[in-house]
């Protein structure tokens, strides 16, 4: 069984031979605070831990672009299969070592994949009026719920830095993640995907306004995030899932 603390590997595990979805995540970036894992632990799925380390676990923001998302290896639906998505995740372990990710919230800018989200998968997606613009190395991110009785949003904006060459522990368990783990009807599940290595980015914050964090169930954090993070983007691929 693998130990919470021990050290991750940045080398993608490629279990993803049949896949059931495809899909690139796209101008993706990485705002992450330390928690106590006390706090998290009632969060997560039956059968899984807060994932650690030195002592703490992490609440990530993270906003990006959908695109292609396709069945098995097909072509990417049109128009439903790219949109903006921002997702508020805590990290997990299971008792067999599968690290994965726990999404508490998935705000996505188009209705009908957030209602097969829903469905399908039981994740927590809601409907959102969101969107993403670059102007050279700046992005800026917004979004604002339409769920009704359900109001969050968030308006945030990074300056992209240099590439990382070799990231950094915490750089590579924040990010070296190819899981989830999700409470699917009273029985967790774990949704393998492959995907390559993050080409990550060093990334300056610029502004952040949210309350999802504090909307998903987590006190609003207090100060600027300890990391900032960002990728290009790349392909993924989501395997079938296995019960826990």
């Amino acid at each position: 069984m693998t130990k919470p603390d021990e050290p991750l590997t940045a080398t993608t595990p490629r279990v993803v031979r049949r896949p059931v979805l495809s899909q690139r995540w796209m101008d993706v970036t990485f705002l992450h605070w330390p928690v106590p894992p006390a706090a998290v632990a009632p969060l997560l799925p039956p059968g899984t831990r807060p994932d650690v380390l030195g002592g703490s676990t992490y609440v990530g923001l993270v906003p990006f672009r959908m695109e292609a998302v396709a069945f098995g290896r097909g072509p990417g639906l049109p128009y439903l299969g790219t949109f903006p998505e921002t997702n508020v995740r805590l990290y997990s372990v299971d008792d067999r070592g599968r690290r994965g990710v726990v999404f508490l919230s998935l705000d996505a800018g188009r209705l009908l994949p957030a209602l097969a989200g829903r469905a399908a998968f039981r994740l927590p997606y809601h409907w959102a009026s969101a969107r993403v613009r670059r102007a050279g190395d700046r992005l800026a991110y917004t979004g604002r719920r339409l769920t009704p009785g359900r109001a969050a949003g968030y308006r945030l904006a990074v300056e992209v830095g240099d590439r990382l060459d070799a990231p950094d522990e915490l750089e590579t368990f924040l990010t070296a993640r190819w899981g989830l783990h999700v409470d699917w009807y009273g029985r967790t599940l774990y949704l393998p995907n492959d995907h390559p290595a993050w080409p990550l980015h060093s990334a300056r914050l610029l502004r952040l306004e949210e309350d999802l964090i504090s909307a998903a169930g987590l006190p609003a954090p207090e100060g600027p995030p300890l990391s900032v993070l960002h990728a290009p983007g790349i392909p993924a691929l989501f395997g079938a899932p296995a019960a826990v």
